[in-house]
């Protein structure tokens, strides 16, 4: 017992001069600058490769907004739920890892699809798309900076990805 006490007063005076440093600015800096090159690599590809669909589904996106954010955030708890009820299973692990990256792939296509659609509606794409896809990436940065903004992140990416899974699931 009184070993302990000595070793406490040790760490006392040790911990005096102990300098802890909590990163939290490099953890949000590090996620704005994540969430900037996912949108404008992913925002790209949408473009370059699927430009109909994509514009179909901003289309979706701001026709129906509130109807597409409550059909993604549906859809984001059904994933919950059985992502949970697979992981109880044990057995089911093999299926919810698979599931969980499908799913991030898809939300990551959705909440580009949103964003350009709000940059689409502030600058336009008539004379291309790489300032829509720029803002994009700089609306999501800015907002993944902000720890209040993942809150808006969060609708705009569940009504993105409500309007990519609408068709497929609806």
């Amino acid at each position: 017992m009184q070993a302990l006490a000595v070793a406490a007063a040790t760490i006392a005076q040790a911990g005096s001069g102990l300098d802890v440093d909590v990163t939290l600015g490099q953890g949000l800096a590090g996620g704005a600058v994540g969430a900037f090159l996912t949108t404008l690599v992913v925002g790209a590809i949408a473009v370059a490769a699927f430009p109909e669909r994509t514009e179909a589904v901003m289309a979706a996106v701001l026709d129906e907004p509130v109807e597409s954010f409550v059909y993604g955030l549906v859809v984001l708890v059904g994933l919950a739920v059985a992502t949970l009820v697979l992981v109880f299973t044990i057995v089911g692990i093999v299926v919810a890892v698979p599931l969980l990256l499908v799913a991030s792939l898809v939300w990551a296509v959705g909440a580009t699809v949103a964003y350009l659609a709000v940059a689409d509606r502030l600058v336009g794409h008539d004379d291309g798309w790489l300032k829509p896809l720029l803002l994009a990436a700089a609306l999501n940065g800015a907002l993944a900076a902000t720890g209040v903004g993942s809150i808006v992140g969060l609708a705009v990416g569940a009504a993105g990805f409500g309007a990519v899974l609408k068709p497929y699931l609806g």
